[in-house]
């Protein structure tokens, strides 16, 4: 390749900028510019989660999630110690707290050898209480490369290495047109008209309208499903130590409520999942038309609410209730309650959605010729995001 191409990312968040570093460390004389409608990068999922460093132990052997949470969580790490980061390596306990759920607790454990984790093991319920003394639990897969991070900072490193290098970051920069002109890909702004020669949209809750915007089909939806979090009381903090997750029930899309010790101190509970009105609708009242009338003339949505009534049913009634919110976090920590519990944050998790109404369970990459689209980046994508943009880079078709 001629290394003074150009290329041109549009969105801002961890994985667009890990996207831009990697691409910078490949072709260090090219020429790249990042378009972000947010007057900061990583205004969305990049920050609005739960701050945790996965280490790949749910996915399934060879996806590409597990071979990226691997990587991926030892390249964050790694990043993070030379960049003075706040990040710690604290270790989660995965909880089995019925005998329906030991079989799948075993298949975790297999699951994540599997995937190359070191230093996993299953423990009986007396180890288990030496290291969350207050979990409820028959039997639980201590991980101990899981780990928290503070991932404002690691965005903000990313966006400074990059300016460092000579790389553009233009913030307060809403694409509202894509277009080929010349031989050349050209962003049309509020403000101005930016032109590459290679796009790369790693726009997130907005990645499929901006492939519209290239020309591509939407075959594939973002359907926005907000995850709301609980904090607890000071004087409640010491019923958990680090963290703490539940077993994945299979027939359910979701993980379900989990705790997770923050870096900035202090213990989060969450999240739910409810679908949201707003791609970008960290409240319940937020509601935006257009985004709505997108959701409800997809098909996949309707057969996606069809298979999973139940469920959907359940997490809005959390959403509401929080005696109810409380009640699932008592079948992990059975001390905790209802008054333990205060408001804490909102992410909006931006979910690709087939039109049989099923989720995109793996990363997704649309590759062109002269672009390439990430219309899926589920967690683990901020652990894996340095794995991920050296995945994109390998990928590009130049």
């Amino acid at each position: 390749m001629d290394t003074r191409k150009s290329f041109l990312l549009v969105g801002g968040g961890l994985v667009g900028l890990a996207t831009a570093y990697r691409l910078q460390e490949r072709f260090p004389l090219a020429s790249i510019t990042l378009l972000e409608k947010e007057t900061i990068v990583g205004a969305h999922q990049s920050t609005h989660n739960s701050g945790v460093l996965h280490a790949g132990l749910y996915y399934a052997p060879g996806s590409a999630k597990a071979k990226l949470a691997v990587t991926g969580i030892r390249q964050m790490t790694k990043f993070c110690r030379e960049e003075g980061i706040a990040h710690e390596i604290c270790g989660k306990l995965v909880v089995a707290v019925t005998p329906e759920e030991l079989p799948r607790l075993d298949e975790l454990l297999r699951r994540g050898i599997a995937n190359g984790l070191q230093g996993l093991r299953k423990i009986e319920t007396t180890e288990m209480r030496k290291i969350e003394p207050h979990v409820n639990g028959l039997a639980a897969v201590h991980v101990p490369e899981e780990g928290i991070v503070d991932y404002r900072q690691v965005c903000d490193r990313l966006a400074l290495r990059i300016q460092e290098r000579g790389g553009r970051i233009i913030t307060g920069a809403k694409v509202t047109r894509l277009e080929r002109k010349a031989g050349a890909w050209v962003a049309t702004t509020q403000t101005a008209e930016f032109d590459a020669d290679f796009l790369i949209n790693c726009a997130g809750l907005h990645c499929d309208l901006v492939a519209k915007q290239a020309g591509e089909q939407r075959d594939i939806r973002i359907i926005p499903f907000r995850g709301e979090y609980y904090n607890l009381k000071p004087e409640a903090q010491h019923l958990v130590k680090n963290l703490v997750y539940p077993v994945p029930n299979p027939q359910f899309p979701f993980l379900g409520v989990h705790f997770t010790r923050m870096i900035q101190g202090g213990i989060e509970a969450g999240p739910n999942a409810v679908l949201a009105f707003a791609r970008e609708g960290y409240q319940l009242t937020k509601f935006n038309g257009s985004d709505m009338l997108d959701m409800l003339f997809f098909p996949g949505l309707w057969r996606f609410l069809r298979k999973y009534p139940a469920m959907a049913c359940t997490e809005l009634i959390q959403s509401f209730s929080k005696i109810h919110f409380c009640h699932a976090l008592q079948q992990l920590v059975p001390d905790i309650r209802a008054s333990d519990l205060v408001p804490g944050g909102a992410g909006v998790r931006a979910q690709a959605m087939k039109p049989t109404g099923d989720f995109v369970d793996d990363f997704h990459l649309l590759v062109r010729q002269d672009a390439l689209h990430v219309l899926n980046a589920p967690s683990p994508a901020a652990t894996a995001s340095l794995a991920i943009g050296e995945h994109i880079v390998n990928q590009l078709p130049i």
